[in-house]
Formats: structure tokens, sequence, C-alpha cells
């Protein structure tokens, strides 16, 4: 009996250390990490000299086809970066907003990558050997799906405070770069080198602010958003309105089809602006 149950000992420590060792008499490795799986957000623009009245607000027409009330939420929005716009080259976009009827503001550190033709696995796939997989709990991945173009869009989202500011107010400079600073995730802090998104945030200024009105409603089965965006024109004065109507959904299919279908409904109501959507872009290049 005591034989047999040395030999069972030494039949478990023998099988044990085959399966960790592996077949080829190596430490096995772990499998990788499946790629993110995103949401979708659908973004196309308006004709604003068509949609939008004298006093620059949506016009009744359009309000009522969406079942949109009068009322909208007011969104101040700023970026940072440095003058050489390093942060944003590198892919990058560290955002402020302050949304109306909430206390604290909203940071946000955005990775993009360009999704070519339309071959999102591949954008994915590039994100996961950066670093972005399944595993990042923390950060949300969408797809940007505009008139055209798409974008893979990885975001970490966090809240923070300052004294001194009521209202739609935003932190000035000093007060921006701390927030950012204290917040910022390590995937966004080490991405070039050790500490590389923290020392360009020091040394960053202000892209903005940009107060946004965003009015909400439905439109086949889909809960719309429509944004009127005021951006500096290039030359530094007079004011260009950017018009976006938007809706999310988990499904890729859904975005396809009712992207269709948005711009055929937006065209047959002559509202629609062949062209994609690049507001951070135009906030980048003009402020």
């Amino acid at each position: 009996m005591l034989k047999k149950n040395v030999l069972n000992v030494v039949m478990a420590t023998v099988v044990g250390t085959t399966l960790l060792a592996g077949f080829g008499g190596a430490p096995q490795q772990a499998a990788a990490a499946s790629n993110m799986v995103p949401d979708y957000e659908v973004k196309l623009l308006l004709n604003p000299s068509v949609v939008l009245g004298s006093d620059f607000k949506l016009t009744s027409s359009v309000k009522t086809a969406f079942g949109m009330p009068d009322t909208v939420t007011k969104m101040n929005v700023q970026f940072l970066d440095t003058n050489a716009k390093d942060i944003y080259n590198n892919g990058w976009s560290p955002r402020i907003r302050k949304t109306e009827g909430e206390n604290d503001f909203e940071l946000s550190y955005k990775k993009r990558y360009a999704v070519t033709g339309n071959d999102i696995n591949g954008a994915l796939t590039l994100a996961n050997q950066e670093g972005f997989n399944s595993g990042d709990t923390g950060y949300e991945a969408q797809i940007e799906w505009g008139y055209q173009k798409k974008t893979l869009s990885i975001t970490r989202n966090k809240t923070g405070s300052k004294s001194g500011y009521s209202g739609m107010d935003l932190p000035n400079q000093s007060d921006s770069r701390s927030l950012l600073i204290n917040n910022a995730p390590d995937k966004f802090n080490n991405w070039v080198s050790s500490g590389w998104g923290t020392s360009k945030l020091s040394s960053s200024r202000i892209y903005g602010p940009v107060l946004a009105k965003r009015s909400i409603g439905t439109w086949s089965g889909q809960q719309i958003y429509i944004e009127v965006w005021p951006i500096l024109y290039a030359a530094g004065t007079g004011t260009e309105y950017v018009v976006e109507a938007s809706f999310k959904t988990t499904s890729q299919t859904t975005a396809s089809t009712k992207h269709d279908e948005l711009i055929t409904y937006l065209q047959n109501k002559g509202w629609f602006l062949a062209q994609d959507s690049l507001k951070t872009q135009l906030i980048m290049d003009r402020y």
C-alpha cells in the first residue's frame, strides 16, 4: 500500500511538472489578451445655414422632426497641449469638459487610431499591440463612424473638482494642468517614455474653450443628439457653426444600416452636409 501511494505521488509530480513546462520542456506563454470590443457612435454633419435660425439655434422644423424640446444642455470644452501639439501629434487628446447640471469637471484622455477602409479589426489589433486590450476595463473603445471616415477612439474618463469655479466655468491654465496631471493614467503618461504625458501637460496651454449646446430627441428607434459647436474661423475672427447629429449603438450592423438610413433621411430633408466631422482637429488648429 505504501509503495502504491509513493508511486502516485511520483506520477502526480511528473504530470504537474509536464503541464507547467509544456510538451517542449519550456514554460508555456499565457494566451494573448483579446482585442477590445467597441461600441459605435455614428456622427453626421448638418448644413448650419439650413438647420440653424438667425439666432444660431436649431429651427423648429428640425426639433419637430426629432421630437426635441426647446431646452438644451450646455457643454463647455477645452483641450490641453503644448504649442507644438506634441500630445495631439502622438494621437492623444486630454480634455476637460463641464456639462450643465453636473458638479465636477469631466476629464478624458483619448487615444485615436485611424480605421483604414473598413478594417475595424485592424485598428483594434494595432491598439492591442500598443497595449490596449480587453483586460483594460478602465478604458472604453468606440468606433466614431462619420460620413466616410471611421476612427477608433480609446478613452479613459475621470472626474475632478477645483474650488473657485461655478456654473459653466472651466478651470484656468494652471488648474487645468494640475487636474489633468494629477489624474493622468499610466498608459498616457508613459506613452513615449516614462513620465512623458505629465511632462508635456506641465508645459501645455488651453485650446478652446468652446461652449456647445446639445439637443436630445429620437429617430428610427434611436436616441439621437444634435450638437451645435461655435468654433472660431482660422483667421481668429468670426464663428463657424458645426452642427452634428449622432447616435450610439453596441451593434456594428445597426451602426452601418442606420448610418446609411440617416444620411438618406437628412438628404431628403435638405439638411445633410456631405463632410466628415472633425471638431477636435478644428479646435486644435484654430485656438
